[in-house]
């Protein structure tokens, strides 16, 4: 298994579109900013084939320390979640 970075995306697009390594970059950059503004909003940020992420809110509750087993005070917070689509789940499954 590998990683994809930022580095890899940028290059894949100046190699797919001939851009420079400084637009690659830029664009690079500007998608992932969108989509963090968008996030950030509560906006669902949906890519068709991919899926959805957006934000979602947790209540405060109860936990366990896994480790001592006391009980401790999980507090409330936002969480980002991805809900791949029905086609990107069948295509990472080999049909």
């Amino acid at each position: 298994m590998t990683t994809i970075t930022r580095n890899d995306f940028a290059s894949r697009l100046r190699d797919k579109f001939g851009l420079t390594m400084a637009d690659a970059y830029k664009l690079v950059d500007i998608v992932f900013d969108e989509i963090n503004e968008s996030l950030i909003r509560d906006d669902a940020v949906k890519f068709a084939g991919l899926g959805t992420f957006k934000i979602l809110t947790k209540s405060a509750r109860l936990g366990r320390n896994p480790k001592t087993g006391v009980p401790a005070l999980i507090s409330a917070r936002r969480v980002t979640s991805f809900r791949p689509s029905a086609e990107f789940r069948k295509r990472v499954a080999g049909n």
